[in-house]
């Protein structure tokens, strides 16, 4: 039960922010362009928070963990969404602005998007991937080569 309280309040503090607090705060006084968008948005909303929710879960669940980096998991999370790509829970939080940039139709809201994506990028190849590799060795190069950063692999064998 401690652990799902920590993973909520990193949750709230954190994506709740990136992915949250501060899209509303650049756009609470920007109109919707058109209602038309409101579909699309709310099907990103959706799926990104889905999937985030299933992966913080797991994190809680297989890896006795958080996804703060200061409590991280104990064990590599391969499963779930893990199986398709190794970083998900980034995949969610970038799903969610995407959101939020159909629904406002956002050029600065774009740019915010691409920024946090940078951003999740440098974090996981300068110190995600370091850390996991040094921490789970064989099991992580195991791993990655079988699973995308960001993209799902289809392999000839998976099709069969």
């Amino acid at each position: 039960m401690v652990l799902f309280l920590k993973i909520l309040v990193f949750t709230v503090f954190i994506p709740g922010t990136v992915a949250g607090y501060i899209p509303w705060s650049m756009l609470r006084d920007v109109p919707l362009v058109s209602a038309l968008w409101v579909y699309p948005a709310v099907f990103c909303f959706t799926v990104g928070t889905a999937i985030y929710v299933w992966c913080a879960y797991d994190f809680g669940v297989a890896g006795q963990g958080t996804p703060a980096p200061i409590d991280a998991p104990r064990h590599l999370v391969v499963r779930g969404h893990y199986q398709n790509v190794r970083n998900p829970m980034y995949v969610g939080v970038v799903t969610v602005l995407v959101g939020w940039t159909l629904l406002y139709q956002s050029e600065n809201l774009l740019k915010y998007t691409v920024a946090v994506f940078g951003a999740f990028h440098l974090f996981v190849v300068f110190y995600e991937e370091t850390r996991l590799q040094r921490l789970f060795g064989e099991e992580y190069t195991a791993y990655r080569s079988k699973v995308g950063r960001w993209i799902p692999r289809i392999n000839a064998k998976d099709r069969s």
